[in-house]
């Protein structure tokens, strides 16, 4: 079980990510959960995709109804060979059929974003989150070309004052395909509970430093066209990352 991001074979520090959202029918998301628990990590496994984790919103109504995850590939060719391969499983064919009698389970079809690191993605290894711990799952949508200037600044300034007020920074992408490419940032904290992340963000935004920071970086125009979609995680029981 991993417990951070630099063991010898670390999920996040691979050559693409996957970020995949599935939106169940009511009442269906635990037939989800013990889907992925009992057959298809194993599956993901089997045909080279490995599971970075797996978490579900802790915020009504995505909390009863939606499962997040991150997969690494070896590349966009192995992701589409491995895809290829797990969806003609027959095992695979045999678990989605039992596993759907009673319904089926997703509402929709799966959202998927593919994902490369950022340079200033952190390499060394985090702390395992406790019991009450949290992630923090944040995309930013840039004005046009400011997301390089955005980068710059978590790459010079955010993610040091991010530590100095215990916000752990897990991951830090962006979409490998157009037009996202050009304009977003998808980045994963950690905190050790919710009252944690209140406090760090209240004392992050009070910081005289990153106000300065955040007030010279955009004298030419802001980075960000809209709000931050935010979404707060909870770590499945069968998550590599806790």
């Amino acid at each position: 079980m991993l417990t951070g991001v630099a063991a010898t074979t670390s999920p996040l520090l691979a050559d693409v990510y996957e970020l995949r959202t599935y939106t169940t029918n009511p009442d269906k998301l635990e037939n989800l959960n013990a889907r992925f628990r009992d057959h298809t990590v194993a599956l993901f496994t089997k045909h080279g995709m490995e599971s970075v984790g797996y978490w579900t919103p802790t915020a009504e109504p995505a909390s009863a109804n939606t499962l997040v995850y991150v997969l690494r590939h070896k590349s966009r060719d192995a992701a589409k060979a491995s895809w290829k391969a797990f969806l003609g499983d027959p095992e695979w064919k045999k678990v989605a059929a039992e596993s759907q009698r009673d319904g089926r389970i997703l509402a929709k079809a799966p959202e998927s974003v593919f994902m490369d690191l950022a340079d200033y993605s952190p390499k060394a290894a985090t702390k395992k989150t406790t019991d009450d711990g949290v992630y923090e799952l944040r995309i930013y949508r840039c004005n046009p070309e400011k997301l390089a200037g955005l980068d710059a600044r978590f790459r010079d300034h955010t993610l040091e004052l991010f530590r100095r007020h215990g916000i752990q920074s897990v991951a830090y992408w962006h979409p490998t395909d157009a037009p996202a490419a050009k304009d977003t940032l998808i980045y994963l904290l950690k905190h050790d509970s919710p009252a944690a992340a209140k406090k760090s963000w209240d004392a992050f935004r009070a910081d005289p430093e990153w106000t300065k920071v955040a007030e010279e970086s955009q004298k030419d125009g802001k980075f960000l066209r809209e709000a931050p979609e935010v979404t707060f995680l909870k770590a499945t029981d069968y998550s590599a990352l806790k």
